[in-house]
């Protein structure tokens, strides 16, 4: 299970990070292509890593809202 940040980006696509796996990014045109196509993203970050023997990184949930 991973956290995912997602965001409408610059064009018309939406944009979704997983902030524990750096620099794994996708978009989709709708928010439930973009999540499907991260689930995708983050299985492939996480079996470089293990093809690599290096280590997974943990997820850490932690969630603010900040009204400003």
């Amino acid at each position: 299970m991973r956290e995912v940040i997602i965001y409408p980006g610059e064009d018309v696509y939406w944009v979704v990070e997983c902030p524990s796996l750096p620099g794994c990014i996708s978009q989709g045109k709708t928010k439930e292509e973009a999540i499907k196509n991260i689930k995708e993203a983050i299985n492939c970050y996480v079996h470089a890593l293990e093809e690599d023997n290096l280590p997974v990184p943990e997820e850490r949930f932690e969630v603010s809202v900040v009204v400003v």
